[in-house]
């Protein structure tokens, strides 16, 4: 059996769950199948699967190398499907990670429209407020927020967010207005780990002046921004947050924004996947489609 066989047994056995399925799936043997496995982890050097008589496992290299697998095979597909027709239409599993509260209220409303016009692509949104590896985690597209380091993966610029502290309006009342950043010691404060992860908030110098940060002892601490949101509208305290996590507070008045002069520099949003995803005609189709809506929706959110 060549390698492109022995990439679909692989695959096929971990989809399948067993050798058996794989090989009734193939219509081979097991025997063949097992053989197929084995010469696939004598060529990388390591084992790709635990086996049991019941059940498959992957080991970690075996959740790295199934991801690469997969892009190849879909990569050999999309080929074939180009010689023979002339055109590819995407299909297969199409996998986007993003933020939690941005892949929430941006990219799920884009994949679904994404999967109506595309009907041949299955969708598989992972929202995660953490950094992915996306070729170790098998993921397509990613969302990164933030200034990017040097990488292969493709980077494409879809807008500009910024932190922001809001408090409600009942709150101001009962508290005051801080003035400057060094007035929020004097505040309640609110802080989600996944924005403001440290124990310190940053801030720009007024006129020109150099950056600052000022050491914040938060009242509460939480780990996703919904909740600090929400917290921040019952008039609690000062939250500080990503400007479109509070587009529909702010447009309503339930928050208002503070210290606006003082802001950080916008953060840059990215639409990020590996080169090699760039030959797929799902990732194409994807970035083509979700970019120039991400970019509307970040210039309107502003």
């Amino acid at each position: 059996m060549d390698r492109l066989d022995a990439l679909r047994a692989f695959t096929i056995a971990v989809d399948r769950g067993s050798l058996s399925a794989a090989a009734r799936a193939l219509r081979r043997s097991s025997a063949s199948i097992t053989r197929a496995i084995d010469a696939l982890e004598e060529r990388v050097g390591t084992a790709l699967l635990q086996r049991t008589t019941r059940s498959l496992k992957l080991t970690d290299a075996g959740e790295r190398y199934l991801a690469v697998a997969r892009r190849v095979l879909v990569e050999l597909d999309d080929a074939e499907r180009a010689t023979s027709q002339g055109t590819v239409e995407p299909h297969g599993t199409l996998s986007v990670t993003a933020p939690v509260a941005f892949g929430s209220l941006f990219i799920r409303p884009i994949l679904e429209d994404f999967l109506e016009t595309h009907r041949s692509v299955r969708g598989r949104l992972l929202l995660l407020d953490r950094v992915v590896s996306l070729v170790e985690e098998g993921v397509d597209v990613s969302v990164r927020i933030g200034h990017l380091p040097d990488s292969a993966l493709i980077a494409i610029d879809v807008g500009r967010v910024r932190r922001v502290l809001v408090a409600s309006p009942a709150y101001l009342a009962r508290h005051g207005r801080p003035k400057t950043p060094q007035d929020l010691t004097g505040h309640r404060l609110i802080a989600a780990t996944s924005v403001t992860p440290h124990d310190s908030w940053s801030f720009s110098g007024k006129a020109g002046a150099r950056a600052l940060r000022v050491r914040v002892d938060p009242l509460l601490t939480v780990n996703v921004p919904d909740a600090a949101i929400r917290s921040a509208a019952t008039g609690i305290g000062i939250a500080c947050v990503i400007s479109y996590q509070v587009t529909e507070q702010l447009a309503t008045g339930s928050l208002v924004r503070l210290l606006t002069a003082f802001e950080p520099p916008p953060l840059p949003v990215h639409l990020l996947y590996p080169a090699s995803s760039a030959r797929t005609a799902k990732v194409r189709a994807f970035v083509e489609s979700a970019a120039p809506r991400l970019r509307t929706t970040l210039a309107a959110a502003r």
